[in-house]
């Protein structure tokens, strides 16, 4: 039978064998002080190999750092030294043996970075400890009435830290990732500078959309320029705020897609919410899908859609209605390693599969 979630994406010249995709999950396990602070281990290759042999397409690491001051917590993993590479070509070397495309999303926290693990209380970590850090941002306005008031950023630390994801890049390209992700969304750095909520400035970096949107495409153009010609560079955004006013909206986010796609980026991971704010989010099944569709509709740039998504048919209708190119899985491949596979068994389609497990196919 065919389906469209199991049908091939070409990207460029990469072709993703099928739809089903992984999204970027923090995971909150790599080393946090020293010199191994940041480097991928055990745990994220066990985690990503198993996603891999359950039958996903592409999958995108966690919010990778480019700084060690841009990771969200002390144990995320980071990309900012060539320390990080072999840990990550070990897991990208797999992914490719077994048929997944490698990927992974580049980011800085910006204002919403030392902080706690989810399971140790989410909150700051005091830099007292030796773990925590100041946070930086584009504006001194802090996330939430228990964070820090980040310091605010320079116009020459904005093309520093620009500079530092396109570093990024080519470390990520030296790891053998074949998809590079810039996380322009959920309130981290760029997602700040985008947004009027969190960018207060009054230079060339805030104020109009010209100017929000700046350091989001200087980024977008850094990392272009160092990443190949032949391979695709994605952007994630929040289509929205999900706030009354003074926030990021879906008509910015249809108007700024268009200008990455003059900037050289092949698709727009739409996600939402996630900057603060009296933020009132509808949440039920696929809630953000209609984001994306909106965005390929008016744009003709390609989408993956992500939220909620968590049955086989659900996905398929969203891929075959022209909805999105391709669905990000989250919380599902959690539970279920070869979502992948299920999904490919309950649409009569078939997915990639490692030799040991074909008595389960």
């Amino acid at each position: 039978m065919s389906t469209a979630l199991f049908e091939p994406l070409t990207l460029r010249s990469l072709t993703v064998p099928n739809r089903v995709w992984m999204a970027p999950m923090c995971q909150y396990s790599a080393e946090t002080t020293g010199p191994l602070a940041g480097v991928a281990g055990d745990w994220h290759f066990a985690h990503y190999a198993a996603r891999a042999t359950g039958g996903t397409g592409l999958i995108l690491t966690e919010a990778t750092a480019v700084a060690p001051e841009g990771r969200i917590s002390p144990a995320d993993l980071g990309i900012w030294d060539d320390v990080h590479i072999e840990g990550l070509r070990r897991i990208t070397t797999f992914l490719k043996a077994h048929g997944t495309v490698p990927g992974i999303q580049i980011a800085h926290a910006g204002r919403k970075a030392s902080t706690n693990r989810p399971w140790e209380g989410r909150g700051p970590v005091d830099p007292a400890t030796g773990l925590g850090w100041q946070p930086v941002g584009p504006s001194p306005v802090a996330f939430a009435e228990d964070h820090p008031v980040p310091t605010e950023l320079t116009v020459e630390q904005i093309h520093e830290v620009a500079a530092r994801f396109a570093d990024a890049a080519r470390r990520a390209l030296a790891a053998g990732f074949e998809v590079v992700e810039v996380h322009g969304a959920h309130g981290y750095l760029i997602g700040e500078f985008l947004s009027p909520h969190s960018n207060r400035r009054t230079d060339a970096y805030g104020g109009s959309f010209e100017n929000r949107t700046r350091f989001a495409l200087e980024v977008v153009d850094a990392v272009r320029a160092v990443w190949p010609e032949e391979l695709p560079l994605f952007f994630r955004i929040s289509a929205t705020d999900w706030l009354d006013e003074h926030g990021w909206t879906a008509d910015d986010t249809v108007r700024f897609a268009a200008l990455l796609r003059e900037h050289g980026v092949d698709l727009l991971d739409v996600s939402t919410g996630g900057n603060g704010g009296p933020a009132r989010i509808p949440v039920s099944p696929g809630y953000q899908v209609p984001f994306a569709a909106r965005v390929k509709a008016e744009t003709g740039l390609p989408v993956a859609a992500v939220g909620l998504i968590t049955e086989s048919d659900q996905a398929e209708k969203i891929v075959a209605n022209g909805e999105a190119d391709a669905v990000l899985i989250g919380r599902e491949l959690l539970r279920d390693a070869s979502w992948a596979r299920r999904a490919a068994r309950e649409l009569g389609a078939e997915t990639h599969a490692p030799a040991p497990y074909a008595w389960a196919i």
